[in-house]
């Protein structure tokens, strides 16, 4: 991490390198002294690491693969929204926890805002094409801010995938004798709970993330990551894996486990994967990525119960 400062400027910058899914990124945090927060009168929060504590794990010395960054993420809360005669609404979507607004640009990259579930704006983003070099300025108090640059890197490391065959995908990511299993499913329907009986009765097993997986094709296979986002349970591990099988969770009364056939896998696997469906260049780079997965991976749906039964099933079927 380096920090600069000038005699003529207060302007300060520290730089912060990682690897992640074996893909360098750098985050710099422009301005890091303390912000005034809205919200709160005389107070103020800092922009820095202290935002990003997942990240830690994936910490690299700086300058290592400067040559072939992923993306670099500039953090500074001067920037401002692009001006609205250079910009076309695409479209506004609830992710659950908030409400995000995206906008393309005149020169084809994009402008999100990211709101919380309490409709505050967390963080402005903006993109170029092909996400390599995006700026982002953060709002509110620290849990605002780490909600919005969290969710600012997350959007980035998934559209800068498209390029690179990886995947961030929505699962929760077991292994079992040395071979990556995410179960994916929407949320609520059981995938950590079937996960958490793979780790209860199914020898040599461990939890490599909970929530947000990255997937990559190298040389032609398949291989899984643990990441610096896991939802509600903190696992950020620094890890990969081949990928052994995919499964889609589904709640029944009878426990049984199907292997799908290609149409049906890619049908099955592509919602799980964040997308941009109205940027053709993308969706249609994150498609091949996910017809590669088909081709290469089995893909499973377990039908199953929350007990004990469930994953022994779903181990005999699905395991190498």
């Amino acid at each position: 991490m380096t920090s600069d400062t000038s005699a003529s400027s207060p302007m300060r910058s520290e730089t912060h390198d990682f690897v992640i899914a074996d893909h360098h990124v750098r985050i710099v945090f422009n301005s890091p002294q303390p912000a005034p927060c809205p919200h709160r009168e005389g107070r103020a929060y800092r922009n820095g690491m202290e935002l990003l504590p997942s990240f830690e794990p994936f910490r690299v010395a700086e300058g290592s693969g400067a040559a072939d960054l992923f993306f670099r993420l500039t953090v500074d809360d001067s920037l401002r929204p692009v001006d609205k005669s250079l910009r076309t609404r695409i479209r506004k979507f609830d992710t659950g926890n908030g409400e995000t607004t995206v906008d393309q640009t005149a020169d084809g990259g994009y402008q999100y805002i990211i709101k919380n579930i309490n409709g505050y704006d967390c963080c402005l983003l903006q993109a170029n094409k092909d996400f390599t070099d995006c700026r982002c300025a953060l709002n509110g108090n620290y849990n605002m801010r780490c909600f919005g640059l969290n969710n600012a890197l997350m959007l980035i490391f998934a559209f800068a995938g498209s390029r690179r065959q990886t995947l961030l995908i929505h699962a929760s990511l077991v292994r079992h004798k040395g071979y990556g299993y995410p179960f994916i499913a929407k949320s609520g329907t059981g995938k950590s709970t079937h996960v958490s009986l793979w780790l209860r009765h199914i020898p040599d097993c461990d939890l490599m993330n909970d929530d947000n997986p990255i997937l990559r094709i190298i040389d032609g296979k398949p291989y899984i990551y643990g990441g610096p986002w896991s939802g509600k349970t903190p696992c950020y591990r620094n890890v990969k894996a081949p990928l052994g099988a995919v499964t889609r969770i589904d709640r029944a009364d009878v426990n049984s486990c199907e292997k799908l056939a290609p149409i049906e896998a890619f049908a099955s696997f592509l919602p799980s994967c964040s997308a941009m469906k109205w940027d053709e260049d993308i969706f249609h780079d994150i498609c091949d990525t996910v017809t590669r997965v088909v081709e290469t991976t089995p893909i499973f749906t377990m039908h199953c119960r929350p007990d004990k039964d469930a994953a022994i099933v779903c181990h005999k079927t699905i395991s190498r």
